[in-house]
Formats: C-alpha cells, sequence, structure tokens
C-alpha cells in the first residue's frame, strides 16, 4: 500500500493554489495549503509536510527564496524536498536552473519548476524524491 504523502503548497495566487491542490489530491496526496510566506512557515512547523512546493514570488520578489532557504536551515526541512514553482523565467527572461550542485546550494531548493507545471512532470518529480 501506497503511504501518502502530505505536501504543501504555497502560492499567492488562489486559482492556481486551488487547482493544483486538487490535482495534486486527485493522485494521491494530501495538500495542505497557505497563501503567503509568514503562513507557509506557521503550517510547515505545525504540519510537517513531506515535501514542499512553494511560488517563487509572493509578497516580494524573493519571497519563495527567502522561505526556503528558512526551510533548508531548519533541522527538520533539510531532510524533505522544496520545490520552487515560478513565472519568473516568462517575465524576467532569466531561467532559474537547480541542475548542479552549485545551484540547488545556491537556490537552496531540490528543483525548480516553471509555470505553467505540468502535474505529470510534478508528479514524477515528486515521487522521485520521495521515493
Amino acid at each position: 500500500m501506497k503511504q501518502i504523502n502530505k505536501i504543501l503548497l504555497v502560492d499567492d495566487d488562489p486559482d492556481i493554489l486551488e487547482q493544483t491542490k486538487v490535482m495534486l489530491e486527485s493522485r494521491g496526496y494530501n495538500v495542505v495549503t497557505a497563501d503567503s510566506s509568514d503562513g507557509a512557515w506557521k503550517m510547515f512547523n505545525q504540519e510537517k509536510p513531506d515535501a514542499v512546493l512553494l511560488d517563487l514570488i509572493m509578497e516580494e520578489h524573493d519571497s519563495g527564496f527567502v522561505l526556503s532557504y528558512k526551510i533548508k536551515k531548519d533541522e527538520y526541512g533539510k531532510k524533505i524536498p522544496v520545490m520552487v514553482l515560478t513565472s519568473a523565467t516568462y517575465v524576467t527572461g532569466f531561467k532559474f536552473d537547480s541542475s548542479t550542485t552549485e545551484e540547488r546550494e545556491w537556490l537552496k531548493c531540490d528543483a525548480v519548476l516553471n509555470k505553467p507545471v505540468n502535474i505529470d512532470d510534478l508528479v514524477k518529480r515528486l515521487d522521485s524524491f520521495l521515493a
């Protein structure tokens, strides 16, 4: 029997938050959500999720990076995957990547996925991290 993993999903866009939550739940994940960095930090500490998916640009342009950094500095957070979902490449033309160890260390996340996120790619990444 497959373990049901708890995912913390963070995005300040309520439509994206709900749509992604529904898609992940349809794939068997237990999803808790937050719509701000502060709310996400509280939810992270309260829920102890198995993985975190977070938007890069929320209250500030670097909110996702700051949140990811806080999570990865936490003893529990060091042990779980953190994935950044972003439309920054589309908006700025600057490509964020996490393919090298140096990039993952600088970004403080395990993966970067560009929006709109393909649910199959997202689930494949989640499953590989959580295996």
